[in-house]
């Protein structure tokens, strides 16, 4: 294992690298250190010690695999770095680059890491499915970039460039009549003349901030076509978890058709913690008006909607409010934000016959929860601006 440098490779650091995947395949409770206990964030504490092993590895517990992905590993790092928690951050690192990509993790061999790792149907423990995804791929970049900035770290900074140049290579395709657009992995994504996108991959504030970082690269036209692709696959307001994009036109998925439920639901998260200053920001609220409008109507947001006709189904879960809370919070709806805020009270509340919020309630509650209450927040350029209240 080639190290970063030896500021970074600490005792911690090591340790969870060579943890691995022998600690992982344990899928232990996790054992919180010292210093994440004394944390002033009571559900990013109680995120570190129900959900990430000691070794660095986020786990979804609600899945039959016990799985992990690098999604969980992404948003698991930013936590980290909003809560000012260092060690658990490299321990994150250290679980990601071992078991997602197989120790080629480093600025002269990256290799992308592999989306989902659990149980094996023979009992073992590994990767499930190579293929990247390309959203916990920005995530990891955009972490790895504040992190080198607000701990004056440069190894983090030097990784963060090598995984968006990475990125920019296998993962955004030019789409004719387009121009760049971010595919959800690098295989798998395109059939011919359609080719299949995500618009929960796309959050603003990481697109402005590797443009800031890189700004020779795709990234500003980038942030362009994805609020396009939001505001022509929203026509009532409502975000699609998937689309496509055939004859030099955005169209609905054929896969998927035009549902916008549980992927979704993190468009309305990213627009509304994108900084007002944006010249984006408003035009991509201004496309996501059918939300706001089903939650004053019925007191809930809808768990699924049809985009293209606003038909909507279902009571969606903890994890929508989540989401919503930094929405309403953009939009000055204080009926919304307060029925969010009411939700999310659940996160931290002890747990009713054992019940424990599962990963996706967790991690979007900790996003929106932390926004809202003035943990972090991004600036027009996209950079990360923590409010450290203490070391965690």
């Amino acid at each position: 294992m080639r190290p970063f440098t030896a500021s970074v490779v600490a005792g911690a650091f090591v340790a969870a690298a060579s943890a691995g995947s022998a600690g992982a395949a344990r899928a232990q409770p996790a054992q919180a250190p010292q210093a994440a206990q004394q944390c002033d964030w009571p559900a990013y504490r109680q995120f570190v010690e129900r959900a990430v092993q000691a070794d660095g590895r986020v786990i979804d517990r609600s899945t039959e695999v016990q799985q992990t992905t690098s999604e969980g590993q992404s948003y698991g790092m930013f936590f980290a770095l909003v809560a000012n928690d260092r060690a658990t951050f490299e321990r994150l690192l250290g679980w990601t680059r071992t078991n997602l990509s197989g120790n080629q993790f480093d600025t002269a061999n990256l290799r992308l890491p592999a989306w989902q790792w659990g149980r094996k149907p023979d009992g073992s423990f590994g990767v499930l499915d190579p293929n990247s995804a390309s959203d916990s791929d920005l995530w990891i970049a955009y972490d790895l970039f504040q992190a080198g900035r607000l701990w004056k770290e440069p190894a983090y900074t030097k990784l963060g460039y090598a995984l968006a140049t990475q990125i920019a290579k296998q993962e955004i395709a030019d789409l004719p009549g387009l121009g760049p657009m971010l595919l959800p992995g690098p295989h798998g994504f395109r059939n011919g003349d359609v080719t299949r996108l995500n618009p929960s991959y796309l959050p603003l504030p990481l697109l402005r901030a590797l443009a800031h970082e890189m700004p020779d690269g795709p990234w500003s036209k980038l942030a362009q076509n994805a609020a396009t692709m939001i505001r022509v696959t929203a026509p009532r307001g409502y975000a699609p978890d998937w689309a496509a994009y055939q004859n030099g036109q955005f169209a609905v998925d054929p896969k998927n058709g035009d549902v916008g439920s549980y992927d979704a639901i993190r468009v309305y998260l990213w627009a509304g913690m994108t900084a007002s200053r944006d010249p984006l920001a408003r035009p991509w609220l201004d496309a996501l008006g059918g939300m706001r409008q089903s939650v004053a109507q019925n007191g809930f947001p809808p768990e699924k909607v049809s985009t293209l006709n606003g038909a909507a189904s279902g009571e969606g879960p903890l994890s929508y409010w989540g989401a919503l809370a930094p929405y309403f919070k953009a939009l000055n709806d204080e009926h919304g934000l307060g029925l969010a805020r009411a939700h999310l009270e659940a996160l931290t509340a002890p747990a009713v016959a054992g019940r424990e919020p599962a990963y996706y309630d967790r991690v979007l509650g900790l996003f929106g929860g932390g926004f809202v209450d003035g943990r972090y927040r991004f600036d027009e350029t996209g950079r990360l601006v923590p409010n450290w209240r203490s070391a965690c």
